[in-house]
């Protein structure tokens, strides 16, 4: 049985991720979709807006309708806790996460 480095098969997905990432990105910039930039926590640190690469401050909710319409690049919606949430979508970066971006 061969034997495997798991962490050099890690980082040979992590780097695949993040190539696929860019490809889609260039896609979606094609397609027009916004890109979520910045966002605004409340005091206990939940997201409540968001600012897209074109400036726009969305509202929770609205960033929620512009997600499901396929507006927004990279994110996703799930229904979890009994509501629709938001989130970036999983590619194995961390820094590109929504709670990790600048705040506005």
């Amino acid at each position: 049985m061969e034997r495997k480095d798991f962490e050099e098969v890690y980082e040979e997905y992590r780097q695949q991720s993040e190539q696929k990432a860019a490809m889609e990105s260039d896609q979606e910039h094609a397609e027009g979709k916004e890109e979520i930039v910045a966002v605004r926590k409340n005091e206990s640190g939940d997201l409540i807006a968001f600012k897209t690469n074109t400036g726009r401050e969305l509202d929770y909710l609205t960033a929620l309708d512009e997600a499901k319409s396929g507006n927004i690049a990279h994110v996703d919606v799930f229904h979890k806790y009994g509501r629709d949430i938001i989130r970036s979508e999983p590619d194995g970066v961390k820094e590109n996460n929504l709670d990790q971006l600048p705040t506005f």
